[in-house]
Protein backbone atom coordinates (compact mmCIF):
# COMPACT_ATOMS: atom_id res chain seq x y z
CA UNK A 1 0.00 0.00 0.00
CA UNK A 2 1.29 3.44 -1.14
CA UNK A 3 2.05 5.58 2.00
CA UNK A 4 4.93 7.90 0.41
CA UNK A 5 5.75 9.58 -2.54
CA UNK A 6 8.86 8.58 -4.66
CA UNK A 7 12.28 9.32 -3.56
CA UNK A 8 15.59 10.11 -5.10
CA UNK A 9 17.91 7.98 -2.75
CA UNK A 10 16.35 4.63 -0.69
CA UNK A 11 18.66 3.77 2.23
CA UNK A 12 19.19 0.39 2.19
CA UNK A 13 20.82 -1.41 5.38
CA UNK A 14 22.42 -4.95 4.28
CA UNK A 15 22.94 -7.74 7.12
CA UNK A 16 25.86 -9.80 5.05
CA UNK A 17 25.77 -12.53 8.35
CA UNK A 18 28.20 -15.79 7.85
CA UNK A 19 28.75 -18.03 5.40
CA UNK A 20 27.77 -17.57 1.74
CA UNK A 21 25.79 -14.92 3.10
CA UNK A 22 28.09 -12.51 2.69
CA UNK A 23 28.98 -14.16 -0.63
CA UNK A 24 25.10 -13.84 -1.91
CA UNK A 25 24.70 -10.24 0.10
CA UNK A 26 27.85 -9.36 -2.69
CA UNK A 27 25.70 -10.39 -5.47
CA UNK A 28 22.53 -8.20 -4.58
CA UNK A 29 25.02 -5.21 -4.25
CA UNK A 30 26.61 -6.05 -7.93
CA UNK A 31 22.34 -6.09 -8.86
CA UNK A 32 21.63 -2.86 -7.06
CA UNK A 33 24.66 -1.41 -8.70
CA UNK A 34 23.72 -2.37 -12.22
CA UNK A 35 19.78 -0.91 -12.21
CA UNK A 36 20.70 2.42 -10.72
CA UNK A 37 21.91 4.21 -13.62
CA UNK A 38 19.22 1.91 -15.78
CA UNK A 39 15.88 2.84 -13.47
CA UNK A 40 17.04 6.36 -12.47
CA UNK A 41 17.01 5.37 -8.92
CA UNK A 42 19.76 5.61 -6.15
CA UNK A 43 20.70 3.21 -3.80
CA UNK A 44 22.79 4.56 0.06
CA UNK A 45 23.76 1.21 1.26
CA UNK A 46 24.86 0.36 4.79
CA UNK A 47 26.24 -2.42 5.86
CA UNK A 48 26.35 -4.24 9.01
CA UNK A 49 28.33 -6.94 9.58
CA UNK A 50 26.34 -9.38 12.15
CA UNK A 51 25.96 -13.15 13.22
CA UNK A 52 28.41 -15.70 14.59
CA UNK A 53 31.28 -14.64 13.14
CA UNK A 54 30.73 -11.02 14.44
CA UNK A 55 30.04 -12.51 18.38
CA UNK A 56 33.41 -14.63 18.26
CA UNK A 57 35.14 -11.60 17.35
CA UNK A 58 33.59 -9.10 19.65
CA UNK A 59 32.30 -11.56 22.92
CA UNK A 60 28.97 -9.69 23.60
CA UNK A 61 26.88 -8.95 20.66
CA UNK A 62 25.87 -10.39 17.24
CA UNK A 63 26.20 -7.30 15.76
CA UNK A 64 26.94 -3.46 16.63
CA UNK A 65 25.90 -1.96 19.67
CA UNK A 66 24.06 0.88 16.70
CA UNK A 67 22.36 -2.06 14.59
CA UNK A 68 19.03 -1.49 16.18
CA UNK A 69 18.76 2.57 15.07
CA UNK A 70 20.51 1.87 11.21
CA UNK A 71 17.73 -1.01 10.59
CA UNK A 72 14.64 1.19 11.94
CA UNK A 73 15.76 4.28 9.93
CA UNK A 74 16.23 2.45 6.69
CA UNK A 75 13.51 2.43 4.05
CA UNK A 76 14.19 -1.50 3.53
CA UNK A 77 16.66 -4.37 4.80
CA UNK A 78 18.39 -6.59 2.71
CA UNK A 79 19.68 -10.20 4.93
CA UNK A 80 22.36 -13.16 3.73
CA UNK A 81 22.32 -15.45 6.35
CA UNK A 82 23.37 -16.19 10.12
CA UNK A 83 25.24 -18.61 11.48
CA UNK A 84 28.48 -20.35 12.44
CA UNK A 85 30.09 -22.85 14.06
CA UNK A 86 32.40 -22.77 17.27
CA UNK A 87 35.65 -24.56 17.72
CA UNK A 88 33.83 -27.46 19.21
CA UNK A 89 31.43 -27.89 15.54
CA UNK A 90 28.35 -26.44 17.18
CA UNK A 91 26.43 -23.74 16.17
CA UNK A 92 27.81 -20.21 18.36
CA UNK A 93 25.24 -19.66 21.02
CA UNK A 94 25.53 -16.01 23.11
CA UNK A 95 25.13 -16.02 26.48
CA UNK A 96 21.78 -15.22 27.07
CA UNK A 97 21.07 -18.88 25.26
CA UNK A 98 20.42 -17.16 21.68
CA UNK A 99 22.06 -18.76 18.29
CA UNK A 100 24.74 -15.46 17.60
CA UNK A 101 22.47 -14.02 14.57
CA UNK A 102 19.29 -14.23 16.64
CA UNK A 103 19.51 -10.57 16.60
CA UNK A 104 19.67 -9.25 12.80
CA UNK A 105 16.69 -12.34 12.02
CA UNK A 106 14.21 -12.83 15.31
CA UNK A 107 15.73 -9.76 16.47
CA UNK A 108 14.22 -7.15 13.82
CA UNK A 109 11.30 -9.06 13.06
CA UNK A 110 9.65 -8.68 16.59
CA UNK A 111 11.61 -5.10 17.20
CA UNK A 112 10.13 -3.43 13.48
CA UNK A 113 6.71 -5.70 13.96
CA UNK A 114 7.72 -7.71 10.35
CA UNK A 115 4.24 -9.58 11.26
CA UNK A 116 4.27 -11.32 8.23
CA UNK A 117 6.73 -13.71 6.66
CA UNK A 118 5.18 -14.02 3.12
CA UNK A 119 6.86 -16.37 1.02
CA UNK A 120 6.30 -17.38 -2.73
CA UNK A 121 6.27 -20.78 -4.12
CA UNK A 122 6.21 -21.05 -8.06
CA UNK A 123 7.56 -23.03 -10.51
CA UNK A 124 9.65 -21.73 -13.13
CA UNK A 125 9.07 -23.05 -16.47
CA UNK A 126 12.34 -25.37 -17.75
CA UNK A 127 12.93 -25.37 -13.72
CA UNK A 128 14.16 -29.56 -12.93
CA UNK A 129 14.11 -30.67 -9.45
CA UNK A 130 16.67 -32.75 -8.18
CA UNK A 131 15.18 -35.94 -6.23
CA UNK A 132 17.10 -38.96 -4.92
CA UNK A 133 20.38 -37.86 -6.91
CA UNK A 134 18.03 -37.63 -10.13
CA UNK A 135 16.82 -34.16 -12.03
CA UNK A 136 13.68 -34.52 -13.82
CA UNK A 137 10.38 -32.18 -13.94
CA UNK A 138 8.10 -33.34 -11.39
CA UNK A 139 5.55 -30.30 -10.65
CA UNK A 140 5.29 -28.66 -13.83
CA UNK A 141 4.98 -24.64 -13.65
CA UNK A 142 1.04 -24.49 -14.41
CA UNK A 143 0.49 -26.30 -11.40
CA UNK A 144 2.23 -24.25 -8.66
CA UNK A 145 1.70 -20.74 -7.83
CA UNK A 146 0.87 -20.13 -4.00
CA UNK A 147 2.22 -17.71 -1.19
CA UNK A 148 2.57 -18.82 2.18
CA UNK A 149 2.08 -16.30 4.76
CA UNK A 150 3.81 -17.21 8.29
CA UNK A 151 3.29 -15.23 11.80
CA UNK A 152 6.49 -13.96 12.34
CA UNK A 153 6.97 -12.69 15.61
CA UNK A 154 5.38 -15.43 18.37
CA UNK A 155 4.57 -18.42 18.52
CA UNK A 156 7.63 -21.29 19.61
CA UNK A 157 9.75 -18.34 18.67
CA UNK A 158 8.35 -15.98 21.54
CA UNK A 159 11.27 -16.82 23.53
CA UNK A 160 9.34 -17.77 26.51
CA UNK A 161 10.88 -21.04 28.03
CA UNK A 162 13.91 -22.37 29.71
CA UNK A 163 15.86 -25.33 31.09
CA UNK A 164 15.60 -26.15 34.36
CA UNK A 165 18.64 -27.56 36.51
CA UNK A 166 17.89 -30.95 38.78
CA UNK A 167 20.85 -31.60 40.79
CA UNK A 168 23.13 -30.19 38.11
CA UNK A 169 21.62 -32.26 35.64
CA UNK A 170 19.66 -29.90 32.90
CA UNK A 171 16.53 -32.10 33.64
CA UNK A 172 13.29 -30.49 31.96
CA UNK A 173 13.64 -27.76 28.67
CA UNK A 174 9.95 -25.93 28.35
CA UNK A 175 9.30 -23.74 25.27
CA UNK A 176 5.92 -21.52 25.58
CA UNK A 177 3.82 -20.97 22.61
CA UNK A 178 2.13 -18.04 22.33
CA UNK A 179 -0.40 -17.47 20.07
CA UNK A 180 -2.63 -13.87 20.16
CA UNK A 181 -5.76 -12.55 18.53
CA UNK A 182 -4.33 -8.87 17.58
CA UNK A 183 -1.15 -10.66 15.92
CA UNK A 184 -2.74 -13.55 14.77
CA UNK A 185 -5.89 -10.95 13.19
CA UNK A 186 -2.97 -8.66 11.52
CA UNK A 187 -1.21 -11.88 9.82
CA UNK A 188 -4.17 -13.60 8.54
CA UNK A 189 -5.80 -10.25 7.37
CA UNK A 190 -2.70 -9.84 4.97
CA UNK A 191 -2.97 -13.26 3.69
CA UNK A 192 -6.64 -12.57 2.47
CA UNK A 193 -5.10 -9.11 0.76
CA UNK A 194 -2.42 -10.72 -0.88
CA UNK A 195 -5.54 -13.18 -2.06
CA UNK A 196 -7.00 -10.17 -3.68
CA UNK A 197 -4.40 -8.36 -4.78
CA UNK A 198 -2.82 -11.40 -6.91
CA UNK A 199 -6.64 -12.08 -8.33
CA UNK A 200 -5.35 -14.96 -9.84
CA UNK A 201 -6.52 -17.76 -7.43
CA UNK A 202 -4.90 -21.25 -7.29
CA UNK A 203 -3.59 -22.68 -10.40
CA UNK A 204 -5.73 -25.88 -10.52
CA UNK A 205 -9.48 -24.11 -10.48
CA UNK A 206 -8.92 -20.23 -10.70
CA UNK A 207 -10.45 -19.96 -7.18
CA UNK A 208 -9.36 -17.20 -4.75
CA UNK A 209 -8.85 -19.20 -1.48
CA UNK A 210 -6.77 -18.93 1.58
CA UNK A 211 -5.95 -22.06 3.45
CA UNK A 212 -5.72 -21.82 7.35
CA UNK A 213 -3.37 -24.66 8.13
CA UNK A 214 -3.06 -25.27 12.15
CA UNK A 215 -3.53 -28.24 14.65
CA UNK A 216 -6.24 -27.16 15.89
CA UNK A 217 -8.18 -30.38 16.79
CA UNK A 218 -5.14 -30.62 19.78
CA UNK A 219 -3.65 -26.88 20.12
CA UNK A 220 -5.69 -24.08 22.02
CA UNK A 221 -3.44 -21.71 19.86
CA UNK A 222 -4.58 -23.00 17.10
CA UNK A 223 -8.57 -22.69 18.22
CA UNK A 224 -7.86 -19.49 18.59
CA UNK A 225 -5.77 -18.63 15.47
CA UNK A 226 -8.82 -20.36 13.44
CA UNK A 227 -11.04 -18.77 15.26
CA UNK A 228 -9.81 -15.10 14.25
CA UNK A 229 -9.32 -16.88 10.95
CA UNK A 230 -13.17 -17.31 10.80
CA UNK A 231 -13.88 -13.51 11.83
CA UNK A 232 -11.31 -12.15 9.10
CA UNK A 233 -12.68 -14.30 6.85
CA UNK A 234 -16.35 -12.75 7.16
CA UNK A 235 -14.60 -9.75 6.12
CA UNK A 236 -13.43 -11.15 2.62
CA UNK A 237 -16.55 -12.85 1.04
CA UNK A 238 -15.00 -12.93 -2.20
CA UNK A 239 -12.04 -15.15 -1.46
CA UNK A 240 -13.03 -18.68 -0.42
CA UNK A 241 -12.65 -20.17 3.03
CA UNK A 242 -10.41 -23.20 3.64
CA UNK A 243 -8.36 -25.07 6.52
CA UNK A 244 -6.02 -27.93 6.91
CA UNK A 245 -4.64 -29.85 9.64
CA UNK A 246 -0.71 -29.23 9.65
CA UNK A 247 0.00 -33.00 9.16
CA UNK A 248 -1.95 -33.93 6.27
CA UNK A 249 -1.20 -30.46 4.70
CA UNK A 250 2.71 -31.54 4.73
CA UNK A 251 1.17 -34.21 1.96
CA UNK A 252 -0.48 -32.13 0.26
CA UNK A 253 1.38 -29.32 -0.18
CA UNK A 254 3.45 -31.66 -2.72
CA UNK A 255 1.08 -33.90 -3.72
CA UNK A 256 -1.72 -31.46 -4.36
CA UNK A 257 -0.34 -27.92 -5.03
CA UNK A 258 -2.26 -26.91 -7.76
CA UNK A 259 -5.12 -26.58 -4.96
CA UNK A 260 -3.12 -23.60 -2.98
CA UNK A 261 -3.50 -20.12 -3.35
CA UNK A 262 -2.77 -18.44 -0.23
CA UNK A 263 -1.54 -20.09 2.52
CA UNK A 264 -1.54 -18.70 6.10
CA UNK A 265 -0.31 -20.52 9.34
CA UNK A 266 1.57 -20.13 12.98
CA UNK A 267 5.21 -19.32 13.03
CA UNK A 268 6.60 -22.90 13.85
CA UNK A 269 3.92 -24.29 11.54
CA UNK A 270 5.14 -21.99 8.47
CA UNK A 271 8.87 -21.89 9.13
CA UNK A 272 8.90 -26.13 8.56
CA UNK A 273 6.15 -26.11 5.93
CA UNK A 274 7.70 -23.31 3.87
CA UNK A 275 11.36 -25.09 3.67
CA UNK A 276 9.49 -28.42 2.89
CA UNK A 277 7.26 -26.87 0.08
CA UNK A 278 10.73 -25.15 -1.46
CA UNK A 279 10.93 -28.94 -2.78
CA UNK A 280 8.43 -27.80 -5.22
CA UNK A 281 10.08 -24.62 -6.63
CA UNK A 282 13.74 -26.24 -6.79
CA UNK A 283 14.85 -26.25 -3.24
CA UNK A 284 15.73 -23.72 -0.38
CA UNK A 285 18.17 -22.15 -3.21
CA UNK A 286 15.97 -20.49 -5.23
CA UNK A 287 13.38 -19.77 -2.01
CA UNK A 288 12.45 -16.12 -0.83
CA UNK A 289 11.31 -14.99 2.33
CA UNK A 290 10.10 -11.45 2.22
CA UNK A 291 9.88 -10.69 6.30
CA UNK A 292 7.03 -7.62 6.33
CA UNK A 293 5.10 -4.93 8.80
CA UNK A 294 3.12 -1.82 8.08
CA UNK A 295 6.58 0.38 7.95
CA UNK A 296 9.16 -2.13 7.22
CA UNK A 297 10.40 -4.88 5.73
CA UNK A 298 13.76 -7.48 5.52
CA UNK A 299 14.17 -9.81 2.59
CA UNK A 300 16.26 -13.14 2.53
CA UNK A 301 16.94 -15.77 1.29
CA UNK A 302 15.46 -19.13 3.27
CA UNK A 303 18.34 -21.12 2.73
CA UNK A 304 20.89 -20.81 5.80
CA UNK A 305 24.13 -19.72 6.05
CA UNK A 306 26.04 -23.03 4.81
CA UNK A 307 29.77 -22.81 6.39
CA UNK A 308 31.28 -26.00 4.33
CA UNK A 309 30.11 -23.88 0.63
CA UNK A 310 31.59 -20.57 2.10
CA UNK A 311 34.43 -19.49 -0.09
CA UNK A 312 33.71 -21.95 -2.51
CA UNK A 313 31.78 -20.19 -5.48
CA UNK A 314 29.09 -22.93 -5.29
CA UNK A 315 26.41 -21.30 -3.05
CA UNK A 316 22.94 -20.67 -5.64
CA UNK A 317 22.84 -16.53 -5.56
CA UNK A 318 18.91 -16.87 -7.34
CA UNK A 319 17.02 -17.01 -3.84
CA UNK A 320 19.24 -13.59 -2.79
CA UNK A 321 18.83 -11.68 -6.26
CA UNK A 322 14.99 -12.34 -6.35
CA UNK A 323 15.04 -11.71 -2.45
CA UNK A 324 16.42 -7.87 -4.19
CA UNK A 325 13.51 -7.99 -6.28
CA UNK A 326 11.02 -8.41 -3.73
CA UNK A 327 12.53 -5.77 -1.91
CA UNK A 328 12.25 -3.22 -4.80
CA UNK A 329 8.39 -4.44 -5.76
CA UNK A 330 7.34 -3.63 -1.74
CA UNK A 331 9.67 0.14 -1.98
CA UNK A 332 7.75 0.44 -5.28
CA UNK A 333 4.55 -0.27 -3.82
CA UNK A 334 5.37 1.57 -0.55
CA UNK A 335 6.65 4.94 -2.15
CA UNK A 336 4.37 4.96 -5.57
CA UNK A 337 7.66 4.58 -7.52
CA UNK A 338 7.45 2.90 -10.89
CA UNK A 339 10.86 2.70 -11.47
CA UNK A 340 11.18 0.34 -8.87
CA UNK A 341 8.23 -2.39 -9.87
CA UNK A 342 10.18 -2.15 -13.14
CA UNK A 343 13.17 -3.41 -11.27
CA UNK A 344 11.28 -6.10 -9.53
CA UNK A 345 9.80 -7.12 -13.16
CA UNK A 346 13.02 -7.26 -14.36
CA UNK A 347 14.59 -9.13 -12.31
CA UNK A 348 11.77 -11.91 -11.68
CA UNK A 349 12.24 -12.39 -16.10
CA UNK A 350 15.43 -12.75 -15.79
CA UNK A 351 15.72 -15.44 -13.38
CA UNK A 352 12.95 -16.67 -15.19
CA UNK A 353 14.81 -16.64 -18.46
CA UNK A 354 18.19 -18.26 -17.08
CA UNK A 355 16.20 -21.12 -16.00
CA UNK A 356 14.90 -21.79 -18.82
CA UNK A 357 17.38 -21.61 -20.72
CA UNK A 358 18.95 -24.37 -18.60
CA UNK A 359 22.32 -22.99 -18.00
CA UNK A 360 24.41 -21.67 -16.18
CA UNK A 361 22.57 -23.05 -12.87
CA UNK A 362 24.44 -24.04 -9.69
CA UNK A 363 24.67 -28.13 -8.71
CA UNK A 364 21.68 -27.95 -6.58
CA UNK A 365 19.54 -27.64 -9.87
CA UNK A 366 21.54 -29.58 -12.78
CA UNK A 367 23.96 -31.32 -10.13
CA UNK A 368 27.40 -31.81 -10.09
CA UNK A 369 28.28 -32.67 -13.55
CA UNK A 370 26.43 -29.53 -15.28
CA UNK A 371 26.80 -26.91 -12.35
CA UNK A 372 27.93 -23.66 -13.01
CA UNK A 373 29.95 -21.68 -10.01
CA UNK A 374 28.02 -18.67 -8.12
CA UNK A 375 29.78 -16.01 -9.93
CA UNK A 376 28.75 -17.53 -13.27
CA UNK A 377 24.94 -17.68 -12.68
CA UNK A 378 24.74 -13.85 -10.99
CA UNK A 379 26.48 -12.58 -13.97
CA UNK A 380 23.97 -14.00 -16.14
CA UNK A 381 21.37 -13.12 -14.66
CA UNK A 382 22.74 -9.44 -14.13
CA UNK A 383 23.20 -9.57 -18.05
CA UNK A 384 19.38 -10.72 -18.59
CA UNK A 385 18.29 -7.89 -16.36
CA UNK A 386 20.68 -5.60 -18.02
CA UNK A 387 18.36 -6.76 -21.76
CA UNK A 388 15.02 -6.54 -19.91
CA UNK A 389 15.77 -3.01 -18.45
CA UNK A 390 17.83 -2.00 -22.10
Amino acid sequence: MQSQSPKDVYSLVLLPGDGIGVEVIDEARALLALVEPRLGVRFALDDIACGGKFYLEHGSRDWPDDAEARCRAADAILLGAVGWAGADGQPVMMKDGKMAGWSPVIGNRIKLDLYANVRPVKVLPGLRHGLAGRYAEVWRAEDVDMVVVRENTEGLYSGMGGILDTGGVRSVATDTRVITRAASAKVIRRAFEISRERGRGAPGDGKRRVTCVVKNNVLYGCKLFLEVYREIAAEFPDVEQDVAIVDAFAMFVLTQPQRYDVVVTTNMFGDILTDLASVLQGGMGMAVGCNVGDDHAMFEPIHGSAPPLAGKDRANPMAMLLATGECLGWLGRRFGDERLIRGHRAIEAAVAAVVAAGAPLTVDLVGAERGAPRSAVAQAVRDQVAAQLA
